[in-house]
């Protein structure tokens, strides 16, 4: 555009007489982005004069003409600038702006004539230069949509070249890809199979590799552009099979030459240098897109192949520092691994139990009068713990006292009367009623429930259910002493094989992070339960040392060491022993 729009200017200011400078500005007036594109003389600054000129043009969009003096040494002359609008289909597209010479008022309408037809014909040039453009901008796009219509490859690189041959006037349109350093043909317009064995198969591919090798677009016969080529198979294609006129596009991808395409023409319509252009356009969009689907069409072994050639091509071949020292380090990391021992450890959930628990549960039948201890309280021995209601005991206990002092009275009546049979069953009913008092007496002492040794309360809130009945034999409290624990530790059904009685191992309790225990193995027990999803084995052990910190309950992850391993079977052997296991599930 700005060699069309210098070459336009020069004609005008050399067919206009007294011109001294002039200036053409293009642009998009809605963004106010008018800027010089060509200059005359060429190379000239542009004066305010002119661009003021101009700027008024543009805003009235019509001619305006300004006279205004100029001092030349010695003489003084007049000077007239002339602004004019360049309008396309009602929009203005740019401002063209002359300064002359004074001339007379006749002259003056005959050089804004002369600079009309001039502007006319400058818009003639730009309109159709836009309308090429956009039309090849179509062309470029229904070829790219059309590539991407089609689910596989070969549909679509032979749909593409069947539409191409049609849109372009051409007998014959051929895709080729590259195979290693030789061409293999791919698609040929209107056909659905290609014989690769024909010699024409043979020459149309030898020249394509013609235009891969010198990495250009080729056309026979030869453009009058100034590039020089080689064109010997072109012209052999032409001799062998006839069509007078022949251009080959290499196709590129991320900067690869990925293979070519031919058109082919008859003698009479030859490719011009716009053609050209227009079939590269083609080529450069659509040559991605038919590699993307040659990829995704390609088998799985085959894409996995490419991927480890290209990764072996960026471990051996120039750049990706930082590919090569991350793989370098990788390798290093599995051969230490590998020759490395290291200490294995079996790792499992732990729970700290007391290794007595006794349970304090309710005497009678009867009502919670009240209670202090909760769950984690410390109690000593025969500390009280809570108490029952005792208001029908002592009741029970009135009656039959005055129940005994009755048959008492009786009693000594009938001895006075020397009645010994009387007085001999009184005497049992007395026995029997002060058995029931020394009943009644001891459920009154067990109504106050007291600790059976010093301990912390493992489980038990009575103070939320003061009033709430409770039945003979119901748990109240569980009491743990603080002076002996065990430990038991869920190992995984997988690991258990490992676990022996005698094994060391230490502990890291939840609540005490920072401080390590050891302990040792005493019990396996034999039965898995579930839980998670897996089963596990309880494994108790004994700690070798029991600070004051610790609590029934507290929970942590306890390690079980078992012996020197190669660190990368340390790493890996559960994840081959799941391998092996869903192999043989599957094995036949």
């Amino acid at each position: 555009m700005e060699v069309l729009a210098q070459s336009w200017l020069d004609q005008q200011c050399k067919l206009i007489q007294g011109v001294t400078s002039g200036v053409l500005m293009l642009g998009v007036p809605e963004n106010d982005s008018f800027s010089p594109v060509a200059c005359w003389p060429e190379g000239n600054t542009t004066s305010p004069t002119l661009l003021a000129v101009a700027r008024t043009a543009m805003e009235k969009k019509q001619g305006v003409v300004t006279s205004m003096a100029e001092n030349n040494g010695a003489s003084r002359h007049q000077l007239d600038t002339i602004g004019y609008p360049l309008v396309i289909k009602d929009q203005l597209i740019g401002i063209v702006a002359l300064e002359i010479y004074n001339l007379p008022e006749a002259s003056r309408r005959s050089v804004t004539q002369l600079l009309k037809l001039g502007t006319v014909w400058l818009e003639m040039l730009i309109d159709q230069h836009t309308t090429t453009d956009k039309q090849n901008l179509i062309t470029v796009l229904e070829m790219v949509a059309l590539s991407l219509e089609h689910k596989r490859f070969q549909v679509a690189a032979t749909a593409l070249t069947t539409e191409l041959a049609m849109r372009m006037d051409c007998n014959r349109a051929t895709i080729g890809l590259l195979r290693g350093e030789r061409i293999q043909l791919q698609a040929m317009s209107h056909s659905a199979r290609i014989d690769t064995r024909t010699n024409l198969a043979r020459d149309i591919a030898a020249a394509m590799e013609e235009a891969i090798d010198q990495d250009m677009a080729i056309a026979f016969p030869v453009t009058r552009d100034k590039s020089v080529h080689i064109t010997r198979a072109h012209e052999e294609l032409v001799r062998q099979h006839g069509n007078g006129a022949i251009c080959t596009i290499p196709l590129v991808d991320d900067g690869v030459i990925i293979g070519a395409l031919t058109l082919e023409r008859s003698g009479e319509q030859p490719f011009d240098i716009q053609t050209i252009e227009l079939f590269k356009q083609i080529g450069a969009m659509v040559g991605p897109a038919l590699e993307l689907k040659r990829r995704d069409n390609r088998w799985l072994i085959s894409k996995a192949g490419e991927s480890l050639r290209s990764m072996l091509g960026k471990l051996l071949g120039p750049r990706h520092i930082v590919m090569k020292l991350a793989t370098a380090a990788s390798i290093s990391l599995i051969v230490f691994m590998a020759v490395v021992d290291g200490q294995y450890r079996v790792t499992a959930d732990a729970t700290l139990e007391g290794q007595v628990q006794r349970a304090v549960v309710a005497p009678i039948d009867g009502y919670i009068n009240n209670s202090d201890i909760r769950a984690g309280d410390i109690v000593h021995t025969g500390q009280q713990m809570g108490e029952l209601d005792d208001k029908d005991l002592k009741l029970e206990h009135e009656k039959l006292s005055n129940e005994k002092n009755q048959y008492l009275r009786e009693q000594r009546s009938a001895m006075a009367a020397h009645e010994r049979a009387e007085s001999a069953i009184l005497s049992a009913q007395i026995d029997q009623v002060s058995a029931r008092l020394r009943l009644i007496d001891e459920q009154l002492e067990r109504l106050h429930i007291v600790s059976p040794f010093d301990g912390v309360v493992v489980s038990g809130d009575l103070s939320q259910s003061l009033g709430s009945p409770v039945e003979r034999g119901d748990v109240l409290f569980e009491v743990a002493p603080l002076d002996a624990y065990r430990l038991v530790l869920k190992v995984n059904e997988n690991d258990i094989q490992e676990i022996d009685v005698g094994q060391t191992g230490k502990l890291r309790l939840a609540g005490m992070p920072g401080e390590t225990l050891p302990f040792s193995i005493e019990k396996i027990t034999p039965v898995s339960e579930a839980s998670e999803g897996s089963n596990f084995f309880r494994v108790e052990a004994r700690l070798e040392s029991e600070p004051a910190q610790l609590r029934p309950g507290m929970e942590g992850v306890g390690k079980v060491e078992i012996g020197e391993r190669k660190l990368v079977w340390v790493w890996t052997h559960k994840m081959i022993d799941w391998l092996r296991l869903w192999a043989w599930s599957w094995w036949p």
